[in-house]
């Protein structure tokens, strides 16, 4: 599943965002590839100790932590610290590649398996030119370049990359986390049956039906969770 999550950020934290990337000191971004990406990336990162890091880190858990759409999807059991990257000048690409599929947090130890990626955009798509985001889908790949805000979630055993960026720099958050559901089609389908009754309830309040649906939402949950 790919989704498009709008707005995770909202205007007064992604203005606090930007402030807080002009002080980025940004460095190599293969510190933190795999053998394979390494030898295809080619960007920066923020250190993952740095302070503007641990800054931007803590607004992005929170928003996140308010998104309904983002739990509903990912039912995130474990996160890793986001990290934050710019693509620009020579640093400016990184190559076809598929994300590591457990990832061990230097500082804590604690591992983590990653079902899905997220990219958080940090800037608008006219700042830059090029840069987009292909995630490949036996289609010939979905190109994504979102608005500064938003978010796409992906499974993290697709092949992906980021096109070169031919102007200007690139600026996103990304991770990847564990989810309390490990199959994809299991998550799909919970997702799905989540915003039906959403809507549902919506449309036709508290209703029998909208009862018996959650009921089964959540029966499939706790057949299904791994926690």
């Amino acid at each position: 599943m790919l989704l498009h999550i709008p707005k995770v950020l909202d205007a007064d934290t992604l203005a606090h965002c930007t402030a807080l990337l002009k002080q980025a000191d940004w460095t190599d971004g293969r510190v933190t590839a795999g053998s394979q990406a390494a030898t295809v990336k080619n960007n920066l990162q923020l250190p993952e100790t740095s302070p503007v890091a641990l800054q931007l880190r803590a607004a992005v858990l929170e928003a996140l932590s308010k998104n309904a759409q983002f739990f509903s999807a990912a039912l995130p059991k474990r996160i890793y610290p986001p990290l934050f990257n710019r693509y620009g000048d020579q640093a400016n690409s990184f190559g076809n590649h598929v994300d590591n599929a457990i990832r061990t947090h230097p500082s804590s130890a604690q591992h983590v398996r990653t079902d899905m990626s997220f990219t958080l955009f940090l800037n608008n798509p006219g700042d830059y030119e090029g840069g987009e985001l292909i995630i490949e889908d036996g289609m010939g790949g979905r190109a994504v370049k979102l608005p500064a805000g938003d978010l796409i979630l992906y499974p993290s055993y697709s092949v992906h990359r980021v096109e070169p960026v031919t102007r200007g720099a690139r600026l996103a958050c990304f991770t990847w986390l564990e989810s309390m559901v490990r199959e994809p089609q299991q998550r799909e389908l919970l997702y799905e049956l989540d915003m039906s009754i959403v809507a549902l309830r919506g449309e036709q309040g508290d209703t029998g039906t909208a009862v018996r649906l959650t009921s089964c939402y959540h029966n499939l949950m706790r057949m299904w969770a791994m926690v």
